[in-house]
């Protein structure tokens, strides 16, 4: 089954799909391996791990697409990309369905921030009018053209204009006919709670670690209601305090040993390196 396909059965079956949030094809590959269900390419991840620099919409289509294209080749499992403002006008977004259904993704979120677009949990966020937000995402229903990618709809009203706004743009871009609606930037149960209870229909929830919001088990969210459950930054945040960590460790004492990772064994069997080498070998390397 096609990866849109699979992930659409799990949201009409009810199913709750938990999606952490990869900065790179390797973190995939760990997300798949510890049995999640789908993974989450996070474009405040693709930014530092290519650029080393914050999510302030400097990552471009291209660069987004091809970094999901190398995250759909590393895994089994769907993949939700992060589509930023869809890059443009109409046209562009055009072109940006067009780039993505190429890369393989099962979904991509489209949001209403104007460009250039920041982190959803940054304080400037500068939105759209819903009207224009609302017309994105009629022209990617279009540009999709019956092929199938799961397209949702995303606003940043939350943090920028409130919890009334966001729940009003949220509902007027259901009626466009997206497959999910996203409110971004929660920082609160309460914000959670309000959401789950006011807007109708499959939604998206991204929990960003220490906020009052992570605090939510998997089953609390799953009991809200909501169809699929980002955590966008938990394995960016903690890869960069293991590498800090190692490195003060490397630097202050001179040595390795007592730095905690991975052995090579394990990280051999992270990349697969056995199903390389049984390919080469069948074939004469």
């Amino acid at each position: 089954m096609l990866s849109a396909q699979r992930l659409r059965s799990r949201i009409f079956d009810r199913e709750l799909v938990v999606a952490p949030g990869a900065p790179d094809a390797l973190t995939a590959r760990m997300i798949q391996a510890a049995g999640f269900d789908a993974v989450y390419m996070t474009g405040l991840g693709a930014t530092a791990s290519r650029l080393g620099a914050p999510d302030l919409g400097l990552m471009t289509q291209t660069e987004m697409a091809d970094h999901a294209r190398n995250m759909v080749r590393a895994v089994d499992i769907p993949v939700i990309a992060d589509a930023d403002t869809g890059y443009g006008g109409v046209l562009n977004m055009r072109r940006t369905i067009e780039e993505y259904l190429q890369a393989g993704v099962a979904a991509l979120h489209i949001e209403d921030q104007v460009s250039p677009k920041r982190c959803g949990q940054l304080a400037g966020v500068r939105l759209e009018t819903a009207e224009n937000g609302a017309a994105r995402l009629s022209a990617a229903l279009e540009a999709r053209a019956g092929r199938d990618i799961v397209i949702i709809g995303r606003t940043d009203a939350l943090p920028a204009a409130g919890l009334d706004e966001a729940v009003a743009r949220a509902k007027r871009y259901i009626d466009t006919g997206v497959d999910l609606i996203f409110v971004d930037g929660v920082k609160t149960r309460a914000e959670v709670e309000a959401i789950a209870a006011r807007v109708e229909g499959p939604k998206v929830l991204s929990l960003v670690d220490g906020t009052d919001a992570a605090l939510l088990s998997i089953n609390d969210v799953r009991e809200l209601g909501f169809s699929v459950l980002l955590y966008a930054v938990t394995t960016l945040f903690a890869a960069a305090a293991a590498s800090r960590s190692a490195l003060d460790h490397l630097r202050q004492t001179g040595l390795t040993g007592g730095i905690a990772g991975l052995s090579y064994a394990e990280f051999c069997e992270v990349v697969d390196l056995a199903g390389h080498q049984e390919f080469a070998h069948r074939h004469g390397e």
